[in-house]
């Protein structure tokens, strides 16, 4: 079977633990889809120069975060790595002309962790990663996940985790509640419109398309995930929108569905 694939904005941390409407719709969503094999996930929290895949086969928990509720400290991710579908993952991407390298160290950063909790709380399905570039655009990520489209047919389940948007200074300066302003509607309503049009080569030049994308991306690196799923997605497959909410109205916490049959699905 072939898998659907996934975009989820982690938001905060704190994520793990406040049950926020994005909460609960990540906790409703493994009940809406069949499990997967395995995940192959690409978070924001891990750049690099160029592509790697993480290769332990325990890979530790990391707390890469401060000033969060003290409770996220103690908690433990502990589903096991799956080398061989980052092996595997890797070359795909050399095959597609990629310089990789692989990690054997690399653990579970929060924009894996954290969201995998509320997934698959039994941390049962083994977890491979694929790091981000920073520094190269939109369509570089989206030839990775072309490359790494097949895994799908595997029963791998491909996952960007970033954000729809992420203004921190905004976030953290801004009211602890209210609507969310134009400036985050009107971008988050044309990203909407792209993604489920599958609409690739508009979504690749968001950074002069989209209204204020600026503002909603300071810097690429959260929206940059979004790519790998969408390039996982063949020609002509639905890409849905499954929960769209607000953290302090500045944070849109969308997550989208790529793939055969994801029109049905609503997670909240």
């Amino acid at each position: 079977m072939r898998m659907p694939s996934f975009f989820i904005s982690h938001g905060a941390p704190d994520l793990a633990v406040r049950p926020t409407p994005a909460h609960l719709a990540l906790k409703a969503l493994a009940r809406l889809v069949p499990k997967p094999k395995a995940i192959l996930i690409a978070s924001a929290h891990w750049p690099t120069e160029s592509p790697a895949v993480a290769t332990g086969s325990a890979p530790a928990t990391i707390y890469d975060f401060g000033g969060f509720d003290p409770r996220l400290r103690t908690m433990r991710y502990r589903a096991p790595g799956a080398p061989e579908v980052s092996r595997k993952a890797a070359e795909l991407m050399r095959r597609a002309g990629f310089e990789v390298s692989e990690d054997e160290e690399r653990g579970y950063d929060h924009g894996v962790w954290t969201p995998l909790v509320l997934l698959y709380p039994e941390a049962d399905v083994p977890v491979a990663q694929v790091s981000i570039q920073p520094h190269r655009d939109p369509a570089h990520h989206l030839a990775i996940g072309r490359a790494l489209s097949p895994l799908r047919e595997e029963g791998v389940m491909i996952i960007g985790s970033g954000a729809m948007t992420h203004n921190l200074r905004a976030y953290f300066t801004g009211p602890a509640s209210g609507p969310p302003p134009a400036w985050v509607t009107e971008f988050t309503g044309w990203m909407k419109g792209r993604l489920e049009a599958n609409d690739a080569s508009a979504l690749v030049g968001y950074r002069a398309g989209a209204p204020h994308a600026q503002m909603n991306h300071p810097e690429d690196e959260h929206l940059l995930p979004i790519f790998i799923p969408l390039g996982a997605t063949l020609p002509g497959e639905p890409v849905r929108q499954i929960h769209a909410s607000y953290d302090k109205g500045v944070l849109a916490m969308d997550i989208y569905a790529f793939g055969e049959g994801v029109e049905a699905l609503k997670a909240a």
